[in-house]
């Protein structure tokens, strides 16, 4: 890890107009900035995307599927409560009940309390508080009387981030969620792959792009702002990812047809670059805390998708440290004065690895 940087090298002033509420009305109609040469960004149509790529190129995924993780209701006091599931933990640990979930209350359940969760049409159902989990205890393990994904999906809100402002909609349940979400398990979208469509996909087996696909489910962490100024200082939160055989061997055969490696989103580069944390990449499901940051030694991936970030967030890290934190500040800087949607439901960058 570099610790030449502080939190205060990844700040930038972000007109609040920017943050987008809402997607563009088609996926793929979104902006792209192509900083595939960054010496001459060029603004572009997210559509365009197949002919920034080449025959032979391997676009990898992160086909983790969105559950509806917020949850509403009241402690067995009467107090108000709303719920985050940050995981569901497997079957082997909790019969597929179990799940670890971030509490918000005027005062914390304790252990052997109930939580009343209802949905809008008044059904409801009881959850018990078997206590605390996670980091530092940050988290609330609970038991709910059924397969915790189905009650989710019957009594769950989509989990929108904190900086869209309003409640989710009809529309958030299909917009927040991939067109090849495949394995139930994330609280946050990955959210560069949501500007592809099957127009999209189509056009790039057209083209003779590849694809491959991890599985990463995104946790509530990746908006937790960094509290300390020195990044070696800093705890990542953890994720399960799981990186298919079939992966690996298609990322191998692309290296040796002289291809490029595409990961499309921060997510699957995390994935991709923690499975390869010994040199090798290998095939697996495993936990990553894997904090990526100027310094950091690409193994894997030779481009990415990505779209724009919050300021002094460990994501814009990441990308400062793959694209450079020169250019990752000039880039910024365009795609403000040239009024990209930035976050979530924002436009999206393709980025080269800096060689520097």
């Amino acid at each position: 890890m570099n610790t030449a940087y502080t939190v205060a090298d990844f700040d930038f002033d972000l007109p609040p107009e920017l943050i987008a509420q809402h997607p563009a009305p088609e996926r793929s109609g979104s902006r792209l900035l192509d900083a595939s040469a960054p010496a001459q960004p060029v603004d572009r149509i997210f559509h365009e995307l197949p002919g920034l790529l080449n025959p032979g190129d391997l676009l990898v995924f992160n086909d983790t599927q969105v559950i509806r993780a917020r949850l509403f209701g009241a402690k067995d006091s009467g107090g108000a409560v709303e719920a985050l599931v940050e995981r569901v933990l497997p079957a082997a640990a909790g019969g597929g009940h179990e799940v670890w979930a971030h509490l918000r209350a005027s005062k914390s359940p304790r252990a052997g309390q109930s939580v009343l969760f209802r949905n809008d049409q008044g059904e409801q159902f009881s959850a018990d508080v078997l206590g605390r989990c996670g980091p530092e205890d940050s988290l609330f393990h609970l038991r709910f009387p059924s397969d915790a994904f189905a009650l989710l999906e019957r009594y769950g809100h989509v989990p929108l981030p904190p900086y869209i402002t309003h409640a989710d909609e009809a529309d958030d349940v299909r917009r927040y969620q991939t067109v090849f979400a495949r394995h139930p398990g994330a609280v946050a979208a990955p959210t560069a792959a949501l500007h592809f469509d099957e127009a999209l996909l189509a056009a790039l087996e057209a083209r003779g792009v590849r694809r491959a696909s991890v599985t990463l489910h995104v946790g509530a962490g990746t908006f937790q702002p960094v509290r300390v100024d020195r990044l070696d200082q800093h705890r990542m939160h953890s994720e399960w990812f799981e990186v298919p055989q079939a992966t690996v061997d298609a990322i191998a055969a692309t290296r040796a047809a002289g291809g490029k490696v595409v990961a499309v989103g921060t997510t699957t580069l995390r994935a991709l670059e923690s499975a390869a944390r010994g040199g090798v990449l290998r095939a697996g499901a495993q936990e990553t805390d894997i904090f990526i940051t100027p310094g950091f030694a690409f193994q894997v991936v030779d481009r990415l998708v990505t779209n724009f970030h919050l300021p002094k967030s460990t994501l814009l890290m990441l990308v400062s440290a793959f694209a450079g934190h020169a250019t990752m500040h000039a880039l910024y800087r365009h795609a403000i004065s040239r009024g990209y949607r930035f976050f979530s439901y924002g436009d999206a960058m393709l980025l080269t690895r800096s060689s520097a």
